[in-house]
């Protein structure tokens, strides 16, 4: 789509009793996009092209900045305390609700940002290493269940979103497996190919060439919504498997809280204009992911229920932080 074309959109999603007075004094400088992980991870790969075409759209910079460190605590701290004027915003995942269950913050999750836009969404994928006899999911748990603690599940680390959807598989699944956390996604999917690990529960963008390659096997995806590269055979959900579980990963924008009623709503329109780019949809779908716009009040919603249902995880099965 070409430039012209963005900002006829965004007008056309502006063109709302009340919106146009608040878009007038938004942006009046440079918007910072607040990526708080280190660069390269996936939340950089939604947060830069959602960039460019954000720019291209309200006529002013938007520079990706990467504060990472302490599970993206450090970052969402920093935009926690900036005002609440539009021109500092937080792309973050589903893990910025694990972080806030597990670690004692000057942060609230939900009482010191706003939430503005869901962007894209995706299916975590159930692999095992080729060994592995299971191809199904009640034969993985026929396995686990065969022998209770002895089959090795890997993590990105303690605490992480990894370590809670994998724990919430065994509880929903009435099995136990035995954790082994790593320092980060790629180290473990290093092992899940070499055979040190037999199973993982990841993304495709975390395994993505060895999806591709045949030295992971997947078993299921997590929710619907595919994401497997194309020349990969797509596989039913664990739920159309027989076990009550679904989970996936979005990545969301947040703001400082307090920002005014009309702001809020023009910078949703204005990213949900954005997300409407088909260039973008394709880059967000070579990491598995789909833009996913919704109201703020929906995407306010999920974060609400994912802190609730981790909250009640990690008090069951007695996950920590490292």
């Amino acid at each position: 789509m070409p430039c012209i074309g963005r900002r006829a959109l965004l007008a056309a999603a502006l063109a709302t009793p009340g919106l146009a007075r608040a878009q007038a004094a938004w942006p009046e400088r440079p918007i910072r996009l607040v990526v708080p992980f280190p660069p390269g991870g996936s939340n950089d790969v939604v947060a830069r092209p959602l960039a460019d075409r954000l720019q291209a759209l309200i006529g002013q910079p938007v520079i990706v900045e990467n504060r990472g460190g302490a599970g993206g605590a450090i970052g969402a701290g920093q935009v926690a305390q900036t005002p609440a004027d539009g021109h500092t915003l937080m792309v973050t995942s589903s893990s910025f609700a694990t972080t806030a269950v597990l670690q004692k913050t000057p942060w609230d999750a939900e009482g010191s940002f706003d939430a503005v836009a869901l962007l894209a969404r995706a299916p975590f994928f159930i692999m095992v290493n080729p060994a592995v006899p299971a191809r199904t999911v009640a034969e993985l748990v026929a396995l686990a269940r065969s022998k209770p603690g002895g089959l090795d599940y890997g993590s990105s680390g303690a605490g992480g979103i990894n370590h809670f959807i994998s724990e919430y598989f065994c509880q929903q699944a009435g099995i136990r497996m035995n954790h082994v956390p790593y320092r980060g996604t790629a180290p473990a999917v290093t092992d899940l190919v070499a055979g040190t690990i037999p199973l993982m529960i990841t993304t495709v963008a975390s395994a993505n060439a060895a999806i591709r390659d045949g030295r992971v096997r997947v078993i299921a995806a997590t929710a619907p919504g595919g994401g497997l590269p194309p020349e990969v055979p797509a596989v039913t959900t664990v739920k159309e498997q027989g076990i009550d579980y679904e989970v996936a990963i979005w990545w969301g924008l947040l703001a400082p809280r307090g920002l005014a009623p009309g702001l809020r709503l023009a910078i949703h329109r204005a990213v949900n204009a954005a997300l409407g780019d088909a260039n973008l949809a394709r880059i967000y779908a070579a990491e598995g992911a789909t833009p996913s716009p919704v109201g703020p009040e929906d995407f306010a919603a999920v974060l609400h229920a994912d802190l609730a249902r981790w909250r009640d995880l990690a008090a069951r099965a007695g996950i920590r932080a490292e």
